[in-house]
């Protein structure tokens, strides 16, 4: 497989760095945030991470899938609802976290779930980052970003071979 021209691939170091990152900006945000709502798949990781950092144990799971075939959406679907008690006063006070803001079209969906929870990304595109509220790095829209779960490792070819010199 090639990368396309803007990859952007990130290492487990790398995400586990950022992940942490957007806790501390969190842990800024709000003292007491009552649970965390990960978007699956991708906001599973750093939930997991930003429930470690800031002392969050209820964390629960909205299911929307969007990527269908790994490079391009397809249409949404909820697979799985967020539990009621969450969803009362709108959200507050929770804490919606993911991977990953790219079109915009999974957030507006749990926005609307949700609309006075507090929404987290690690990465966020343009189009997307209107709907966050918090989120450590931002890439262009035509970026493509490579989770270090959809990577293995491979050899890399030196630089140098093949090149006179």
């Amino acid at each position: 497989m090639s990368l396309p021209e803007k990859a952007f691939p990130v290492s487990w170091d790398q995400f586990h760095r950022d992940a942490r990152a957007l806790a501390w900006r969190l842990a800024g945000a709000n003292g007491e945030w009552k649970a965390i709502v990960c978007i699956t798949r991708g906001g599973l990781v750093p939930a997991a991470v930003i429930a470690r950092e800031l002392g969050i144990r209820l964390i629960e799971t909205v299911c929307v899938a969007s990527y269908h075939d790994y490079t391009s959406q397809g249409d949404l679907k909820v697979l799985k609802e967020i539990t009621p008690t969450l969803l009362e006063n709108g959200g507050e006070d929770v804490l919606i976290v993911d991977d990953l803001t790219d079109t915009g079209k999974t957030a507006t969906i749990v926005r609307a779930m949700m609309p006075k929870a507090h929404f987290a990304t690690v990465y966020a595109k343009p189009k997307g980052r209107p709907l966050v509220d918090t989120f450590v790095t931002e890439v262009s829209q035509d970026t493509w970003i490579y989770f270090p779960w959809d990577m293995g490792f491979t050899y890399q070819q030196p630089i140098s071979d093949g090149q006179p010199g």
